[in-house]
């Protein structure tokens, strides 16, 4: 390997870091809200899936049912991880097409 090709491969892998880094700025700004109950609780997360919202119907402010808005609340908040896991993915497969990583390996973000 000539010092020309090394060269080459380190430009490579700075302009890939630094395509890597603003990804995963997209990422955090993404906001993904996640449903349930037929929409009396919605979470909103951001992209790396933290909680940033939640909105709950006023209607199920009734003692009985502090169960129920309970464990609504969890639905919609995996909802929406789920959703954002899943836009981080395809922004991830997007930025690394073509490049031979081994199946299973987990990027570090």
């Amino acid at each position: 390997m000539t010092m020309r090709d090394i060269m080459g491969m380190m430009g490579k892998v700075k302009e890939m870091q630094a395509k890597m880094e603003k990804m995963q700025s997209e990422i955090a700004d993404i906001r993904v809200e996640g449903k349930a109950g037929g929409g009396l609780v919605t979470v909103t997360v951001n992209g790396k899936g933290l909680m940033v919202g939640l909105k709950i119907d006023p209607s199920l402010f009734k003692e009985d049912d502090v169960e129920i808005l309970e464990d609504l609340i969890v639905a919609a908040n995996k909802d929406a991880q789920e959703k954002a896991e899943a836009i981080a993915a395809e922004k991830t497969r997007e930025l690394t097409a073509g490049l031979p990583i081994p199946p299973g390996f987990k990027l570090p973000f």
